[in-house]
């Protein structure tokens, strides 16, 4: 393969079902993801996780904490610092209640992943060591969903520091996909005193890394990711510290990328606008050049800087 870009082989057959109208698009179940990030000597790094193989969505691929937005997070008003909730809602272009639902997201999957929470008991402060076992039960009943994350603030008294967030760009699912996702990316850095951990029963190994090692990893087929992963890190390269990625955050455009899918003489045309290098055409007879076939889940590079197992990163 030339990069890591992850492919599922069916696409094909559903983008063609799509266009025979014999598909009908589920609706997409809106989602928010982190950028978590952190300075070296080298510039920022960014925290990744590699989902485990066996997973049905994107098995081997590198990705950031993230999951879907829980509707119980928008009908109750939680303790919040920073921008206020309409500010986001124009920031998002979603209502107010949906506006801290994502933001809830957000931090909630960063807590349940890696184990790093952006809420403190003010609006001033974050909270330090998350590790004990009262920590350890409130997180994993966030993760069973037995507990919503507006709930366990109220329970703690902690104010979401909201301010700790930029909101980075927005992807959406193609139409074609079985599993749809509307999800706002974020950058946040590591907050002082806190540190990263495997916390995922979905991820296998943990990373910090920078992004242009991540990127080099991508070209070279070693590190497997989906469009909008890659797509985000080579957004990162301008900047040389975390501070600088997200004071650059209010003014990134937050226009929704959909993929788009034509058929042209039977080939399949596979496009995402404003990112030309994920461009695929699958021939109408898929076996003659392959590339129907997935990548493979590399397993290679940054292994300076990865860690296994439940360990701090």
């Amino acid at each position: 393969m030339a990069n890591g870009q992850w492919y599922p082989p069916e696409w094909p057959d559903r983008i063609r079902a799509l266009a025979a109208g014999t598909l009908t698009p589920v609706s997409p179940r809106r989602a928010a993801t982190v950028l978590l990030l952190k300075d070296t000597a080298s510039g920022p790094a960014v925290h990744m996780l590699r989902r485990r193989a066996s997973m049905a969505f994107a098995g081997g691929a590198y990705a950031y904490p993230g999951g879907g937005v829980d509707p119980r997070d928008d009908d109750r008003l939680v303790r919040w610092a920073g921008p206020t909730r309409a500010w986001w809602a124009d920031r998002l272009g979603v209502d107010e209640p949906g506006a801290q639902a994502i933001v809830c997201a957000a931090v909630r999957e960063t807590y349940e992943e890696a184990g790093v929470l952006l809420a403190g008991p003010d609006a001033e402060s974050v909270v330090g060591d998350t590790t004990g076992e009262e920590w350890e039960a409130d997180r994993a009943a966030l993760v069973a969903r037995e507990l919503s994350f507006a709930e366990f603030l109220h329970r703690r008294a902690l104010v979401l520091r909201s301010d700790l967030l930029g909101a980075w760009t927005r992807w959406i699912t193609p139409e074609f996909e079985a599993r749809r996702y509307d999800t706002w990316f974020f950058v946040a850095a590591l907050p002082e005193g806190q540190r990263t951990r495997n916390a995922s029963t979905e991820a296998d190994r943990t990373v910090w890394i920078g992004p242009e090692e991540a990127a080099a990893g991508y070209d070279a087929g070693e590190l497997l990711m989906m469009p909008p992963t890659i797509a985000t890190l080579r957004q990162l390269l301008p900047y040389a510290t975390a501070a600088e990625a997200l004071a650059a955050a209010p003014a990134r455009d937050m226009t929704p990328v959909l993929a788009r899918a034509r058929l042209r003489d039977g080939e399949v045309v596979l496009s995402w606008p404003g990112h030309e290098e994920f461009t695929k055409r699958i021939p109408k007879d898929p076996t003659a050049t392959g590339t129907s076939a997935a990548p493979g889940t590399g397993t290679g590079a940054a292994t300076t800087a990865e860690t296994t197992g439940g360990g701090p990163a």
